[in-house]
């Protein structure tokens, strides 16, 4: 893998017309770095931001890249290598179009996938699946007899089969029982840091993001307004979305400061 891999956000500008929603943004997520943790209030940016490091949404100024390369302007075989090094996972990521396809085929494509693409591993499915808290015994079932928190685990197994260079996740883990959730993060965090992956988490789940990330950015007023470990970020009280969170928050604000 590639350690000057990195998928950075320069002097961005972003938005809508008549509305910029991304005032600035400089951002950096380098394979091999410990996961960076992306907070903000609903209608932030959050969205749009991971559109644009996706090239799904044009920047009107500055530059979305990847190693270098816009992301919006790569095509073809560039654009291919950039879906295999670079992984989206949205709490909406798995589509089922086959009735008959199991969590094993699907994660037996994947691994394919990567083995093609020269990104083999040594992990297995059950490794995997084991890594985001799903066990053995689910390979056989289809993929439309899982709940919803399954679907959305098994997508993240999906991703990590691949070995990407970097992974940006949206909110990964909304449909998984609160329960289950810190063992869930303690096995994922493991694995992405074993298979070396850069990874942003992008998610209003602060007890997450504390648990997985080190370093958190806070997307506000369309700006990165603050970054640091979180406890760092939660007493920066000065910025008016900062002090709202903290406030609707004061369990959280009192245990990470």
């Amino acid at each position: 893998m590639p350690a000057s891999s990195s998928l950075t956000l320069s002097s961005l500008h972003a938005g809508y017309p008549g509305e910029e929603v991304l005032r600035g943004i400089d951002l950096t997520i380098d394979a091999g770095a410990a996961p960076l943790g992306l907070l903000g209030p609903s209608g932030s940016g959050k969205t749009t931001l991971l559109a644009t490091l996706s090239g799904e949404h044009k920047p009107s100024s500055g530059r979305a890249t990847w190693n270098g390369r816009e992301v919006s302007k790569l095509r073809g075989k560039d654009r291919r290598q950039f879906r295999a090094a670079v992984r989206f996972v949205s709490q909406y990521a798995m589509n089922i179009s086959d009735p008959r396809e199991t969590v094993r085929s699907r994660l037996e494509l994947a691994a394919k996938e990567a083995r093609k693409g020269g990104r083999t591993h040594a992990v297995s499915p059950a490794e995997l699946l084991e890594s985001v808290g799903l066990e053995e015994h689910l390979m056989p079932r289809t993929m439309r007899t899982l709940s919803g928190g399954e679907t959305q685990r098994v997508a993240l197994a999906t991703a990590l089969a691949t070995r990407p260079e970097i992974l940006v996740l949206d909110e990964p883990l909304t449909a998984v029982d609160p329960n289950s959730r810190a063992r869930i993060a303690a096995t994922l965090a493991a694995t992405i840091e074993r298979l070396g992956i850069g990874t942003l988490i992008a998610s209003h789940d602060i007890e997450l993001l504390q648990k997985l990330c080190p370093q958190i950015a806070f997307l506000g007023e369309g700006r990165i307004l603050a970054q640091g470990a979180l406890g760092e970020v939660l007493s920066r009280t000065e910025h008016e979305q900062i002090r709202d969170l903290a406030e609707a928050n004061p369990v959280a604000v009192q245990r990470y400061r």
